[in-house]
């Protein structure tokens, strides 16, 4: 066979066979070993007595690890933490999301992406699509999404503090909000600022922990219910839509954009983050993925592009426009201003 097409059909198995790796990150999440290496290399007898898993379980998911760049093994058949692993995936790093991972991904984003191909195709009736607002209905599910959400959203909070100046802003409206991660990490870096959080019940109340916990319930409120149908407050210095879009019908997003320009005051920015591709729609691959994924409960949803964005914006009447990377080959923050 032709040296070329047996390595194409290498890449064309890696890529078919990447859920695989994903599952052995999981595995390794739900079992802790990344954590139980933190403070030290370990062979696989003192992992598997650290985790209270088989030896030969250890074995097979270290290897595993291995293989995919995740774990480091000594040719004494010692296992350590990549830099990769050590920093985000370990309880006790600093910057870890491995809840994230191991419960928005794992426990529910997967799950949805059974019912993908019959959404493509149209043959899934409606009302057996799983959307996102059926799953925050449901308090558990709920409760899931929101805490994971909350650990990855912390990071990405302070990347936008540091993008946007908001300073001489008082008053934001986050559209679907969630818990707060952004508005918390806004208001420390602007300590005039107040927020109104807007999103479903079950996650508001959720919300009101965190909240609470970065010591904040005077300066902020939430309003419970579906950020599409009720009414906005007006007046706003600021308005943040972070994972909206990907979530929502396209058709509704020139909507949200024009509606966030009447309820703004003059001078005031939006700030759209989310999986956005490149404008060329090449890549990166991290975002298309990410949007293909949520097309599994958003049907209808629109695979956004900065370029697209920033017309949209244009149109309500935006202007100064930005464009900044967030999550790196993930997610994009489009920043535009209402004229004073």
């Amino acid at each position: 066979m032709d040296g070329r097409l047996v390595e194409t059909a290498e890449e064309v198995s890696q890529i078919a066979f990447g859920f695989m790796a994903s599952k052995a990150l999981f595995a390794g999440l739900h079992v802790d070993v990344f954590t139980v290496l933190a403070d030290g290399p370990k062979k696989s007898p003192e992992i598997s007595q650290k985790t209270g898993i088989p030896t030969n379980r250890i074995t097979t998911l270290m290897t595993a690890l291995t293989s995919i760049g995740l774990i480091d093994r000594s040719d004494d058949e010692v296992y350590s933490n990549s830099p990769g692993a050590e920093a985000f995936l370990s309880r006790t790093a600093k910057y870890d999301f491995g809840d994230y991972l191991r419960y928005q991904i794992d426990k529910q984003m997967y799950p949805f992406l059974q019912q993908l191909n019959e959404v493509i195709d149209g043959s899934l009736d409606p009302d057996a699509v799983d959307s996102y607002q059926h799953w925050m209905a449901d308090p558990e599910q709920a409760a899931i999404y929101s805490d994971a959400q909350h650990a990855g959203s912390l990071g990405p909070g302070k990347t936008l503090a540091r993008l946007v100046d908001l300073s001489g802003a008082k008053q934001m409206l986050d559209v679907a909000g969630g818990t707060g991660a952004m508005t918390i990490r806004l208001l420390e870096a602007n300590p005039e600022l107040s927020s109104t959080i807007i999103d479903f019940p079950n996650v508001s109340e959720l919300g009101w922990r965190f909240i609470t916990e970065a010591g904040m319930i005077d300066r902020v409120r939430y309003i419970p219910g579906n950020a599409l149908q009720i009414e906005w407050p007006t007046g706003q210095d600021a308005i943040l839509m972070s994972y909206l879009f990907s979530g929502i019908p396209g058709e509704e997003l020139p909507r949200m954009v024009a509606q966030a320009f009447d309820c703004m005051a003059p001078g005031g920015k939006l700030m759209v983050h989310d999986f956005m591709v490149d404008d060329d729609r090449q890549g990166p691959a991290l975002a298309a993925l990410w949007q293909l994924q949520h097309m599994a409960f958003t049907p209808d949803a629109r695979s956004v592009a900065p370029g697209w964005l920033t017309q949209q914006m244009e149109k309500a009447g935006f202007t100064g426009i930005e464009d900044h990377e967030m999550v790196p080959g993930m997610t994009r923050l489009v920043v535009g201003s209402k004229p004073s």
